[in-house]
């Protein structure tokens, strides 16, 4: 056998395999007398079948079975050995796989295409600069987050008068049409100009409306009228709407009921405490936020600084074949940019990891899935089970064939590189309002 590697570019190759009857034929014969012992072919004795009859009946499967087991080992040994750094998988010749001459031929070449990726650096030094936001949680948040919250845990009620973010349940009846549809309708989901139409009105008034001007999305539209999108095309948009009932929300009031409700019975005992509590729990909700769009930041600008050439022509290839028709040349132009944007990220962590010798130790993993598992059981009111967490964490990890195993490890490789990469590049920390921590999030 004879494997050669042709380099067409930078980062595209082909790898050529050559085999001759000597690399296959012992392999093939031995096969066919494998398969005599175990056929069952009418007129012969189990384990009695000539092998030229096996050979004449199957050795042509036999003999491309084979050979493709022998060539794919030997790719990937090869790729292995000479530490080739490969992206995507190996393409076949296919004109050349379909022109093979199975009945004649002894001596087969074939050839892949494969894409590279030459060596590269990663600039981890204080040169790289990134932008840390530090959340201040302040008193208007923190008195949005306790009213929202009473009104999760109000009462509902049933006023003679609508106001103002209400919710009116009644009958939409199509003016010059056959619809009649009973829904509710929230007067938050509508613009103040078009709610006010509906406010200061009780049980049995009329309300003309035009749906085609107050609801622009179909599907919110054909949800009011119990039709599907499809159903409401053209749709003549003149309709009344009857009120039947008005019903509101009542915000529950600032007692124990409610702090036992939001955080667990006892938690907190007074105002104050509850206060601080919501105010823990929302600088824990956008701690998370920030640090999310700390790793995105790091990883748009370690992506921006270093130079990965990629074989775009292979990998797009790559990308058509293995979506085994289902992927157009459109949806892949489409999504290039995004797929490659990740691409580089994994080789650039991958390289930070090899680099540094950062590997995910089994006691990292184990520590990750009880904080995970701890997290749902808590989450679940399941804390008086924690004397079993070891055993729901063996468990976890032993399920499915090991997968869970692997990723759970390749998470911890990637926050251990996320945790590495921070301590040498330069975070510039800059303390924002939630107000301004959405706007730059949103640009």
């Amino acid at each position: 056998m004879d494997i050669t590697l042709d380099k067409n570019s930078l980062n595209e190759a082909s790898i050529k395999v050559k085999l001759n009857e000597a690399d296959y034929q012992s392999k093939v014969a031995e096969k066919i007398k494998d398969h005599s012992k175990k056929a069952q072919v009418k007129g012969f004795r189990p384990g009695k079948v000539p092998t030229g009859l096996i050979k004449q009946m199957y050795g042509k499967s036999i003999l491309v079975e084979e050979i493709n087991h022998l060539v794919g080992h030997a790719i990937q040994d090869y790729i292995k050995d000479n530490e080739i750094q490969l992206l995507g998988e190996p393409l076949p010749n296919q004109q050349q796989v379909d022109s093979v001459d199975w009945d004649n031929q002894t001596e087969f070449e074939f050839e892949y295409s494969i894409g590279l990726v030459e060596d590269f650096t990663v600039d981890l030094s204080k040169k790289v600069k990134v932008k840390s936001l530090e959340i201040k949680v302040d008193k208007k948040v923190i008195d949005e987050a306790i009213d929202n919250v009473k009104l999760q845990f109000g009462t509902m009620t049933n006023p003679d008068v609508s106001e103002e973010g209400d919710t009116l349940f009644g009958t939409f009846t199509q003016t010059k049409g056959e619809i009649v549809h009973e829904t509710t309708l929230d007067l938050n989901q509508l613009k103040k100009a078009d709610a006010k139409k509906f406010i200061g009105k009780k049980k049995d008034d009329v309300i003309k409306i035009d749906l085609n001007k107050v609801f622009s999305d179909e599907g919110e539209k054909a949800a009011l009228l119990g039709k599907t999108a499809d159903e409401i095309q053209e749709l003549d948009g003149a309709f009344t709407f009857t009120i039947k009932n008005v019903n509101r929300k009542e915000a529950a009031a600032m007692d124990q009921e409610l702090f036992d409700k939001t955080f667990g019975p006892d938690a907190v005992k007074t105002e104050e405490e509850f206060r601080a509590k919501v105010s823990d729990t929302i600088g824990e909700n956008y701690k998370r936020e920030s640090d999310s769009w700390l790793i995105k930041s790091i990883q748009d600008k370690l992506i921006e600084k270093t130079s990965i050439p990629l074989p775009d022509t292979f990998l797009k290839e790559w990308l058509k074949v293995s979506g085994e028709g289902k992927v157009t040349d459109a949806d892949i132009e489409k999504e290039y940019d995004q797929y490659t944007g990740q691409l580089r990220w994994n080789l650039i962590t991958g390289k930070v990891a090899k680099d540094n010798d950062i590997k995910p130790e089994h006691e990292d993993v184990l520590a990750a899935a009880r904080t995970m598992i701890e997290a749902q059981f808590g989450g679940s009111g399941l804390g008086q089970l924690t004397d079993q967490i070891d055993s729901f964490v063996d468990n976890y990890l032993k399920g499915e064939n090991g997968d869970n195993y692997m990723k759970l490890a390749e998470q911890v490789q990637q926050e251990k590189v996320i945790e590495f990469i921070k301590s040498k590049i330069e975070l510039k920390s800059e303390s924002v309002d939630v107000e301004k921590f959405k706007k730059i999030v949103q640009n």
